[in-house]
């Protein structure tokens, strides 16, 4: 592991990381030069840098590290999804997914190691929260994901095969804003992946004092991840509803600063005889009232162990068309990865020894199911 006291430089701004330049002496425009191999290409080391003079190399090889995560698993879903178990250089675990598809490659990404948020229904509240990931290892996710698709797909002119990414993995990302803040500048950089505004989700539980930052801050996709359409049922399932209410949340999200054509993205997972009745769906579009809106709801994946049933098909396709006649837009979202357990609320450090049920052996796909999982559909114009 590199020493502590060294600088991080694949977490700074291309502004951070050329003051850090000048200080060691050097022409600015070397900072450049060095942000294109770390962000663009996706160097891990100071010696892939090859247009920079040996003399360089070692200088900046004695002042910085480049903060990385390492594959340490990878799993293969049989609806072509991927879940990579990351490293980070302090041997902590996080999960990454990867959705391919004709139209998109879609990268869903951790913020933190664990999460705090504690929502009953999802196995990675069970892990509690260990620690925030820094930019660089947010980032880095991105960067290895290229690097395997590049090479798998045998796309060796293409530095960023990626098409999307929605921070919907491990860890609540309004809960480390600043550095999500940080990788998104440098996610979003020309200098850097240069990925659109358009093509980024962020998803949250409901952090109604960061929601008008993030929205203030940043220029990317907002997603709630509701799951109630009441108080009552909201705080036993998503404890954070305790401190911050749905008519709360909900006035964050009509003051949420949204760009010509946008709506917010509500995530509605369906669990049986838990949030999933008619009355559910009435409420809910209630609430939604003067929200530019779509509802991407999800058939629970069940985890072992935490008392919840998906709801049946038939089930969520009355709800959604019950949406549909109130005026709502929804879509049942069709789940995938789990046979891996990388589908929404699977991500938990575990390997391949729990056993799915696929969605499709429970039966048809039900009318109006999105061909995505794991993002929420299409983007907006």
């Amino acid at each position: 592991m590199s020493s502590p006291g060294l600088v991080d430089i694949a977490s700074l701004s291309l502004e951070g990381l050329t003051a850090f330049v000048t200080g060691l002496g050097e022409k600015g425009f070397r900072a450049k030069q060095i942000y294109k191999w770390l962000h663009q290409r996706g160097a891990i080391s100071f010696d892939e840098m090859t247009d920079l003079s040996k003399e360089l190399r070692t200088r900046l090889s004695t002042a910085a590290k480049i903060v990385h995560v390492t594959k340490d698993l990878e799993q293969r879903s049989i609806d072509g999804t991927i879940k990579y178990r990351f490293k980070t250089a302090d041997g902590k675990l996080i999960e990454s997914v990867y959705m391919p598809s004709p139209e998109r490659k879609t990268l869903c990404v951790s913020t933190q190691v664990g999460c705090a948020m504690g929502c009953r229904f999802c196995a990675t509240a069970t892990l509690g929260l260990m620690r925030n990931l820094t930019p660089s290892e947010i980032v880095s996710q991105v960067h290895a994901v290229n690097r395997s698709v590049r090479t798998e797909e045998k796309l060796d002119k293409t530095l960023r095969p990626l098409t999307n990414l929605v921070f919907m993995g491990m860890g609540e990302p309004l809960h480390n804003f600043e550095n999500l803040k940080a990788a998104l500048q440098i996610l979003q950089s020309e200098d850097g992946p240069n990925f659109s505004h358009r093509h980024i989700t962020v998803s949250t539980v409901g952090l109604v004092n960061m929601i008008e930052r993030f929205g203030a801050e940043t220029d990317v996709k907002l997603a709630i991840s509701l799951n109630a359409s009441n108080d009552e049922v909201r705080n036993e399932i998503m404890p954070i509803n305790k401190r911050f209410k749905i008519a709360d949340l909900m006035e964050a999200c009509r003051k949420f600063p949204l760009k010509q054509g946008r709506r917010i993205t509500f995530e509605y997972v369906l669990m049986n005889g838990v949030n999933d009745t008619d009355d559910d769906a009435h409420r809910l579009a209630k609430l939604l009232e003067g929200v530019p809106a779509k509802v991407n709801l999800i058939q629970y994946n069940e985890n072992p162990g935490l008392g919840y049933q998906t709801t049946v098909d038939n089930r969520a396709e009355r709800f959604r068309d019950l949406l549909d006649r109130a005026g709502v837009a929804a879509f049942i979202r069709a789940n995938r990865g789990r046979d891996i357990a990388a589908a929404c609320g699977q991500l938990a450090n575990t390997e391949n020894d729990r056993t799915f049920t696929p969605l499709g052996k429970r039966g048809a796909k039900p009318p109006g199911a999105t061909p995505e999982g794991g993002e929420p559909a299409s983007p907006d114009p």
